[in-house]
């Protein structure tokens, strides 16, 4: 068995990242979102990338942090969400986007990991997202074309995982982190706790060790919190 683990971020992209690339990245918003590998990627300045992930986090965090920096080039999104630079950027032409409704979104990286160039669904019919897009009839309702999509990188966070990369990943944080890990040629996780193996649970493991080919450490972690919601004080 190939040895995986790297003792941290900038060591697991060594030779991986270039200009131009696509990444697909695991997370939703600030929860599960591959913290230490992004800081790898902006610290070593590659440029014109495409990023297929859910959202940007918000300003100077997450891919917002590479959106400051101007590294991202486009896109690939259901939401933009609390990020203003995000959103500066797209309105003034200065960044594409590809807008893809949040469920299709999912199913693109999961068709793209399982090998399949692409889907029907009739998620977006009459609006701005069918634009462009092959229209075909099932059983009398119209259904959209949507491609797969295969990343030169996937970079995901779990919370544990064996030294053999088998991963699990903590509650919400599963949502895009298992799908957009299997879409890339190339997976580099970072996790919360590494443990021998033959410590988890063969039934929990949530994305097989087969998919990743790098793995970091990245705890430990401070939790962020994208809107802090608090109840109103009560008056004595």
């Amino acid at each position: 068995m190939a040895r995986k683990l790297y003792p941290d971020a900038t060591a697991a992209l060594d030779g991986l990242l270039r200009d131009g690339m696509t990444i697909a990245a695991g997370g939703f918003g600030l929860c599960g979102i591959p913290e230490r590998l992004l800081d790898a990627i902006q610290a070593s300045g590659v440029t014109g990338l495409t990023f297929a992930s859910n959202n940007a986090g918000i300003d100077n965090e997450g891919i917002g942090k590479l959106l400051r920096t101007r590294q991202v080039a486009k896109m690939i999104s259901s939401y933009v969400g609390e990020n203003k630079e995000f959103e500066r950027q797209y309105l003034a032409g200065e960044l594409e986007v590809e807008f893809s409704p949040q469920g299709t979104l999912a199913e693109r990286l999961r068709a793209g990991g399982a090998g399949i160039p692409g889907f029907y669904t009739k998620t977006g019919v009459g609006t701005l997202v069918a634009e462009g897009k092959d229209v075909r009839v099932f059983d009398g309702q119209e259904y959209i074309l949507e491609r797969g999509i295969v990343a030169d990188l996937s970079i995901v966070k779990g919370w544990r995982a064996d030294e053999a990369g088998n991963l699990v990943f903590r509650k919400t944080a599963r949502n895009f982190n298992h799908p957009a890990a299997t879409a890339g040629r190339i997976c580099v996780a970072e996790v919360e706790e590494i443990v021998p193996v033959g410590t988890l649970d063969g039934d929990a493991i949530h994305l097989p060790g087969i998919y990743v080919d790098r793995l970091v450490l990245g705890a430990p972690y401070d939790k962020k919190i994208e809107q802090r919601t608090v109840r109103p004080r009560e008056t004595a």
